[in-house]
């Protein structure tokens, strides 16, 4: 009869874990077969269930039961290689098992190569975290410079601000000391009067009375219609001397520390939007996406209403009522700038949208809904579409329109570009991949033809970390 060991090899009945023959064989439902110790031991060791051989991941642990037809086929390879020491003794002469020695040299080969595989995962790992540790301390580094840049940005702007409380604080009070002085002189100017008055009339009276004490009649007659007609004086009923300091000196001050703080929060804005700016991305309009009244550049940078619905496919994510249209480009993390050139349009929408917005039917533009955008309607009305809507009073009519996202921040943002000012900041937690979002609106009597054109972001390099 033809033996075990005549028909398959050991390395058949050898388990790949502890590489020696089976010892109460199980199969997986992958179709390998392990020791039942060694498989347990090894998913008792890991946290996911998985074939050590193919990694195919079991959901659920698998229940394993001993396969008898392969535990009988290496129970006898073990009879025949295994033999206690005894029943396999060396006569004088004869030659060591060929067949142990070679199963020991290819164990320990085995053992070799995961050795070194092991070692070579371990070094990877060195490498990954040496790296992540050196991406780590640039961060910190370019925060570092960040914090400093943005305080002395901050010492500039206060340091300038405090001058000019300061010298207003002055000018009021020379104000206040010139209205004073005013008051004083004029004050003075009517004491004088009075006093040279009251003079007079005492001089008088002191005339009265030794008239009214003289023995001559004659004289007395004589002098009496003299001193009894009306003396040359001032009627004082309506002449008043006002105290109290007008607050218009105090109003001109404010509001001119008013313009200073505004022109320091353009300064500052200027900055920041110099600092957006290195988020610049390169954003394209999304053909499917848009409304087939929109007549889109074969570069995908401009959009315009045209006058006639074109003949195309109403895909699911195209806007059929509406005249929207998104960007290819999407975002779910990070920070990411574009500008939009909106010239003298007299109505647009700009901003970004979730995914998952509704592109069928009437749209109603809030956040709330999947849209965090600024409008312009009417040629001057400016719109942030929170909840409720904002009118945002713009002094400067913007030509060119800067969209920032920072998504892990949780804010969409506006910006004047020419202007260097900031317009309108949302605030929200994103959960869902964001689009940019355009409208070039209707064409309103024929004077709102012009397009949106998304342009280049041309800026200055600044080193420091947003």
């Amino acid at each position: 009869m033809t033996s075990p060991s005549s028909i398959l090899s050991e390395e058949e009945f050898q388990c790949s874990i502890c590489l020696d023959i089976f010892t109460r064989p199980v199969s997986t439902p992958c179709g390998h077969n392990f020791c039942m110790e060694c498989i347990e031991g090894y998913w008792d060791s890991t946290a996911v269930c998985q074939c050590p051989l193919c990694k195919e991941t079991f959901h659920r642990r698998p229940v394993l039961r001993v396969n008898t037809f392969i535990a009988g086929m290496a129970e006898q390879l073990k009879k025949m290689s295994l033999s206690p020491p005894e029943e396999r003794s060396t006569q004088p002469g004869e030659v060591p098992c060929d067949f142990c020695t070679g199963r020991k040299l290819r164990a320990v080969k085995s053992c070799l190569a995961q050795l070194r595989e092991t070692e070579a995962e371990v070094q990877q790992k060195i490498q990954d975290r040496l790296k992540k540790l050196e991406e780590i301390r640039q961060v910190v580094e370019l925060s570092r410079l960040g914090a400093q840049r943005e305080a002395e940005d901050s010492e500039q702007v206060f340091r300038a601000l405090v001058c000019s409380i300061v010298r207003s604080q002055a000018e009021l009070l020379e104000l206040i000391e010139e209205k004073h002085r005013v008051v004083a002189r004029r004050a003075e100017g009517l004491i004088e009067q009075l006093e040279q008055e009251i003079t007079e009339l005492e001089k008088r009276r002191t005339e009265l009375e030794q008239l009214s004490h003289t023995e001559d009649h004659i004289y007395f007659l004589q002098s009496l219609p003299a001193l009894r007609s009306p003396s040359p004086s001032k009627d004082w009923a309506d002449v008043t001397v006002t105290s109290d300091l007008s607050l218009e000196n105090l109003r001109s001050v404010v509001s001119k520390l008013e313009a200073t703080l505004r022109e320091e929060l353009n300064s500052l804005h200027g900055i920041e939007l110099k600092r957006i700016q290195q988020c610049a991305v390169d954003v394209t309009l999304d053909p499917n996406t848009a409304h087939p009244l929109l007549i889109l550049s074969e570069d995908g940078k401009q959009v315009r209403m045209g006058n006639k619905r074109q003949a195309i496919p109403d895909n699911p994510e195209r806007f059929n009522h509406v005249v929207n249209v998104l960007g290819k480009e999407n975002f779910s993390s990070g920070r990411h700038y574009w500008e939009v050139e909106v010239g003298e349009k007299i109505e647009w929408d700009l901003g970004v949208a979730r995914e998952s917005i509704n592109r069928k039917g009437a749209i109603t533009l809030s956040h709330e809904r999947g849209y965090w955008s600024l409008v312009l309607r009417n040629g001057d009305e400016y719109w942030a579409n929170a909840n409720p809507p904002v009118l945002l009073p713009l002094s400067l009519k913007p030509q060119k329109v800067g969209v920032f996202v920072d998504y892990d921040g949780g804010q969409v943002s506006f910006y004047n570009v020419e202007a260097r000012s900031h317009i309108y900041t949302f605030t929200d937690t994103f959960t869902e991949k964001l689009y940019p979002y355009f409208s070039p609106y209707c064409n309103v009597g024929f004077k709102n033809t012009a397009p949106l054109i998304i342009s280049p972001v041309r800026h200055c390099y600044i080193p420091i970390l947003l």
